[in-house]
């Protein structure tokens, strides 16, 4: 369930434009309300304020913010603008083609998504980007990782909740001769079953492997895909409580997390960080940001009620 407040009567998308080009003008930016406007609408309301504002000023609003906004907050606001799939592809492009390559952030965007997802996301990145995702992957990334990233990029899974009982077993116990059976494992049989088959299968395999050998298929890595075909809100939950723990905060994972799940599944999200960390998720972003920044998140992931 997605945590985006928006108000109960909207404000026409022109009228918005005008009031974003008044906070601009003068002496620095009003950045209240900026946030108030934007933080405050869907994303198909984003797209016509963007429409808008470039029909009445001739200037794109996003390269607007970029000029106005400033660290954190610019940073988080320019993904928030984005359609969901042009923000994935940014993502993936920042991530790949950064100083530091982000194999976290590129990982959770492709395994997260579904085939569908992917296949738009693919075409919306060379695009923007001028080349093929599949391409600056095979650039950036090595080894398995670059054969999984691969495979599942290129791979068409199913999609609905169906799972057959005996591939099920199959397939557990594959996974078993591959690894725990034998010496060193067999990452080929690990990678093509991960990348192949739907998250509805890959959760009755890894608790058929649990039940069968009384073993967390989990220890073999590929998290990412088994902990969001299982539960999504857990995984992210844990994502946003690694950016914010100890010294320091990882904006990039805060700023990730809390663009592309707001209007997804944001409120599960917050649920299970409750459950699992036993304090709220928008204390902890409040604890560990601080100005403008602050305000626009907890605008976007929203107070406890």
């Amino acid at each position: 369930m997605a945590s985006l407040s928006v108000p109960p009567v909207l404000t026409p998308p022109r009228d918005d434009a005008v009031a974003l080009h008044k906070a601009f003008k003068g002496f620095g930016c009003d950045s209240t309300t900026v946030t108030n406007i934007l933080a405050h609408r869907d994303s198909a309301q984003r797209a016509l304020i963007l429409h808008e504002y470039k029909a009445i000023y001739h200037q794109d609003l996003y390269h607007r913010l970029a000029t106005e906004l400033s660290g954190n907050h610019k940073n988080a606001m320019l993904l928030w603008v984005l359609d969901p799939v042009g923000r994935d592809a940014t993502i993936l492009n920042q991530a790949l083609n950064g100083d530091i390559t982000d194999l976290r952030a590129a990982t959770e965007v492709i395994c997260s998504r579904t085939p569908s997802q992917l296949q738009i996301m693919k075409q919306t990145y060379r695009a923007r980007f001028g080349c093929y995702l599949e391409h600056d992957i095979t650039e950036r990334t090595y080894g398995d990782h670059q054969k999984l990233l691969l495979a599942y990029l290129g791979v068409r899974r199913n999609e609905g909740p169906e799972v057959d009982p005996s591939a099920v077993t199959d397939d557990a116990r594959e996974l078993y001769q591959a690894g725990e059976k034998r010496v060193g494992t067999d990452e080929r049989a690990f990678i093509r079953i991960f990348s192949e088959r739907s998250w509805a299968h890959m959760v009755s395999v890894a608790n058929a492997y649990q039940h069968m050998y009384a073993r967390s298929l989990e220890k073999f890595g590929l998290l990412t895909i088994l902990r969001c075909a299982d539960t999504p809100a857990k995984y992210f939950a844990k994502v946003l409580h690694k950016a914010m723990k100890g010294l320091g905060t990882s904006n990039a994972a805060l700023t990730r997390v809390a663009v592309t799940r707001t209007e997804v599944d944001m409120k599960y999200i917050k649920a299970e960080y409750h459950n699992k960390y036993k304090g709220s998720l928008a204390e902890a972003i409040h604890s560990e940001t601080s100005g403008n920044y602050r305000t626009f998140l907890l605008s976007l992931v929203g107070w406890d009620r």
